[in-house]
């Protein structure tokens, strides 16, 4: 019987299809439990079509087709992230008072209708979602006032910019300050390395100075800005901006993946990661393309700096300005828009600092080698254009003017509003009419080139040893060349003898 057993096709494991893992035995006791169950009557007959029904029943898609629960998609994610934003306030929520401060928030919708009129902006649809995404951003911060600054477009996604001014004492600013306290830790993890026991030959090479960045609420840190994919996820703060980024943004061409810790691969190497260098490019674009109506803002009367306002860093809105008519902001002298960002000197910041100048620190702990080593020369200060200064004296870009200015409408020019676009920044742009104005930018974060890229080239190489007539090799002379040496010597040497001799005769004279 054992050998039955084992030639048996019905026994369990045997006959397993490789397909659907299932085995004869198995199939055909559900076969005829089926039968048994129901009752069929003329079971012979419908054999084939139960046993194709018993096969149907036991076979599970990864998804039907007839059911209503599906794997939920990238939109309807975004959707129901989204659908958070049109919910209302709960009753039982306390109104906040609107008399003691003002609110922050912009009507972006208001704006969003003059952009819409040229061509530009990004639809009223997804406007108005930015729009609620701003609201959330007051609600959660405590921010004196807020404004749309534009969209940077990535491979695989897009950024959305807002600038933030903080209230004074708000926290968020304190814990802004606390961060950027942490850098000095590399001068920390560097000194146990001065007390090794090995006496190594220490190079005389020293780096560059760091240049220190600016504080926050100055120069390139002046604003703050939060950045988020897509309206209704979370708000990301930028950190400040340091010259080194800055710099060597202007030397790289990179686009943006939508990836805030997505690593920057170029040369020069970047230092820090994308949500350094959206920060960088951010700042190069605000001191670029951020413009107003001339005299809209004005200095301070109790400000006692130049009267050109080189050296300035804020300014006031003029509350008795008088709106340019249409037509002279669109005048192709430019001279009625002015730029109200402080422009970025080749240093990386808005004032230039003297990077040889060192605190008391370390001028006591490097006294000693200064005596040794020679003076550095002076650096030369920079200087850039001063604050509010017109767009008309911006440089051309590839012949052509900096900015490109124009009207909503010429069928209607009574009504239209005038709109300017950069040519440096392509994106870039900002409409006036009457009083009100706004700068806009929707691009990839990109400046304007003539000529395709091309990465620098690399430094020289360091020289080992200084090249001289000491250390280059020549051929050996020949033996007629030595004895002709030789002669030429014992020539002056005996010429410098007779010299000598003659000398002393005429002393003996005397």
């Amino acid at each position: 019987s054992s050998g039955i057993n084992a030639e048996c096709p019905l026994r369990p494991g045997q006959q397993e299809s490789p397909d659907s893992k299932l085995n004869l035995y198995d199939h055909m006791c559900s076969v005829m439990h089926k039968i048994l169950e129901n009752r069929t009557p003329n079971s012979v007959d419908l054999l084939e079509a139960l046993s194709k029904e018993v096969k149907t029943n036991k076979f599970a898609p990864p998804c039907d087709p007839s059911s209503d629960v599906r794997p939920a998609s990238l939109e309807v994610e975004l959707a129901n992230v989204q659908n958070k934003l049109f919910e209302k306030p709960s009753e039982d929520a306390e109104p906040e008072p609107e008399d003691e401060v003002e609110m922050p928030l912009p009507d972006l919708m208001d704006t969003a209708h003059y952009f819409e009129q040229a061509g530009l902006g990004l639809g009223r649809e997804e406007t108005f979602r930015i729009f609620l995404a701003l609201k959330n951003l007051v609600d959660t911060h405590t921010l004196q006032s807020v404004r749309f600054w534009g969209k940077i477009l990535g491979t695989e996604k897009n950024y959305i910019v807002a600038e933030v001014e903080y209230r004074e004492g708000g926290e968020e600013e304190q814990e802004g300050e606390e961060e950027e306290g942490e850098e000095p830790r590399d001068e920390e993890a560097e000194e146990p390395k001065e007390g090794d026991e090995d006496n190594l030959p220490t190079p005389d090479y020293k780096p560059p100075p760091v240049i220190p960045k600016e504080e926050t609420g100055t120069g390139c840190n002046k604003k703050t800005y939060f950045v988020c994919n897509e309206p209704g996820t979370e708000w990301t703060k930028l950190p400040p901006v340091t010259p080194a980024q800055i710099v060597c943004a202007r030397q790289i061409k990179k686009f943006f993946t939508g990836n805030l810790e997505e690593t920057v691969i170029s040369y020069p190497p970047f230092p820090g990661t994308e949500i350094n260098y959206l920060r960088a490019q951010i700042a190069r674009i605000s001191a670029g393309t951020l413009i107003s109506p001339v005299d809209y803002f004005k200095f301070e009367e109790d400000d006692e700096d130049d009267s050109d306002g080189e050296g300035r860093d804020s300014f006031v809105e003029n509350v008795e300005f008088e709106p340019p008519r249409v037509q002279e902001l669109i005048d192709p002298s430019l001279s009625n828009w002015v730029h109200h960002v402080q422009h970025i000197l080749p240093q990386g910041r808005c004032v230039w600092v003297n990077p040889t100048v060192k605190t008391e620190t370390e001028d006591f702990e490097d006294e000693e080698e200064e005596e040794e080593r020679e003076e550095p020369d002076e650096p030369v200060p920079e200087h850039g254009p001063p604050l509010l200064n017109p767009i008309s004296e911006d440089s051309e870009v590839d012949s052509m003017p900096a900015w490109s200015a124009g009207l909503t409408s010429n069928l209607v020019p009574q009504y239209a509003a005038a709109v300017l676009r950069s040519n440096l920044w392509p994106g870039a742009c900002v409409f006036g009419l009457d009083k009100k104005f706004e700068n806009l930018y929707i691009g990839w974060g990109h400046k304007y080139t003539a000529e395709n890229y091309s990465p620098p080239a690399p430094a020289a190489t360091q020289e080992e040893y200084p090249s001289g007539a000491e250390v280059t090799e020549v051929p050996d002379p020949t033996v007629d060349e030595e004895r002709a040496l030789q002669a030429v010597q014992q020539e002056q040497l005996d010429r410098e003898a007779e010299e000598a001799e003659m000398e002393e005769d005429d002393e003996d004279e005397d």
